[in-house]
């Protein structure tokens, strides 16, 4: 499983997360980066938020006004396929490494998106039941993105590969 870095973003709390041309990867998550509730976010197996550029985009067709780094997200990541993501996976980003913990549970900070034309929020369209239960055959797995935490700290720049190391821990 290998894909780049389409986008890196930060922002001093909150969504959107802006992009950078060049992210700073600390074991606290990517320097200049903070989150709007720290008892929430964040913290050593939090520090990083990944999404698929490709869930960011079947949100958008369904009619959220979405984009690269309006999930709140650090990594946006092209061709890296969402559903085969699990925690304990560890990942070479730029120069640095990266282990994912666990799938993120939307808050409320994503009902600035509003609904679809249907008037399912953005938080049903991207989590529901079977993913809070783990099932990684859900349609919706891993749409929320996925929490990392730092195993490597190093550099990440937008074009750079993102390339599966290790599996499991």
């Amino acid at each position: 499983m290998n894909g780049r870095i389409l986008q890196v973003n930060v922002s001093q709390g909150g969504v959107p997360k802006r992009a950078v041309p060049l992210g700073v990867l600390e074991a606290r998550g990517f320097h200049l980066d903070s989150w709007a509730h720290p008892q929430f976010h964040g913290g050593r197996n939090q520090a990083v938020l990944m999404v698929a550029s490709e869930a960011i985009e079947e949100l958008r067709v369904r009619g959220y006004p979405v984009f690269p780094g309006a999930l709140g997200e650090n990594l946006t990541t092209k061709d890296l396929d969402r559903r085969n993501w699990r925690a304990g996976q560890q990942y070479r980003v730029g120069s640095a490494v990266i282990e994912l913990t666990k799938i993120r549970t939307p808050c409320n900070t994503l009902d600035t998106y509003g609904c679809d034309p249907e008037g399912v929020t953005i938080q049903r369209a991207i989590y529901d039941s079977t993913v809070k239960r783990g099932d990684f055959s859900s349609a919706l797995w891993a749409m929320s993105g996925f929490y990392a935490r730092v195993l490597t700290e190093g550099q990440v720049r937008p074009g750079d590969s993102i390339l599966l190391e290790s599996d499991l821990a």
